[in-house]
């Protein structure tokens, strides 16, 4: 099962991309040329093309360099570069490209890194095609998808840049209620759009808030104020 976790920062995640008139591309990598295979006739659907495959991390680097694909899907056990050093690589090369890491269970430290590269959704080998396309097509609106095991480890004490309790209801006080619920339906992965027509406000009146939530939260984007929402039990 999985979650969706809110969209990332979008001062740093991919903008919505805008795809309009015409089929959403996707890479997948992957070193294993069933598991290629075994994605691309999961995606073979209405309004999305695989435009491309690659076996590695340089070749995955190459590739978006080249034709910037709307989603990368990206595994991570590779050899030689692994899919977050690939990860980090292929933001760079082409910032609106959304990538999503579909792999194993590496543990809960691997889920905070892929966030910290920069990876928008998280699904394990093995998820649905429903979850896959539900994935691909929430990427591209900004919006990001992770594991429901991967959320609650990326919420879990323990983790780097954990909160105490003292600390977190300091934080929590600091923001006013209109703040505490638009955290709250980021939270729940809603987009501005919907947070706006939900709340009734503006679009800006949103991003607005937003950004003020992750500067008294003292986060680095997004996706962390929502990481914080979800371990203050919001």
């Amino acid at each position: 099962m999985a979650t969706v976790a809110g969209c990332l920062d979008e001062a740093a995640a991919p903008a919505t991309i805008i795809v309009k008139d015409r089929s959403i591309t996707i890479l997948i990598v992957d070193d294993h040329p069933m598991v290629r295979s075994g994605a691309r006739i999961m995606l073979d659907l209405p309004g999305l093309e695989v435009i491309g495959e690659a076996s590695s991390g340089p070749e995955a680097i190459s590739f978006v360099k080249s034709r910037c694909p709307d989603i990368v899907l990206m595994d991570v056990g590779m050899p030689g570069m692994d899919g977050l050093e690939a990860t980090v690589a292929v933001r760079a090369a082409c910032p609106r490209s959304a990538v999503i890491i579909v792999t194993g269970d590496p543990g809960n430290g691997f889920v905070r890194s892929a966030v910290n590269a920069g990876a928008i959704g998280y699904l394990r080998k093995g998820a649905s095609r429903e979850m896959l396309v539900q994935a691909v097509r929430l990427a591209v609106t900004g919006v990001s998808l992770f594991d429901s095991d991967a959320i609650a480890s990326l919420g879990s004490a323990g983790t780097d840049g954990a909160t105490g309790n003292d600390e977190t209801e300091k934080l929590l006080s600091s923001l006013s209620p209109r703040e505490v619920e638009v955290l709250r339906h980021v939270a729940a992965g809603l987009g501005n759009k919907e947070i706006a027509s939900t709340m009734n406000y503006s679009v800006g009146t949103v991003k607005n808030v937003i950004q003020r939530v992750i500067e008294k939260l003292g986060a680095a984007d997004r996706t962390q104020a929502a990481v914080f929402a979800v371990r203050a039990g919001l």
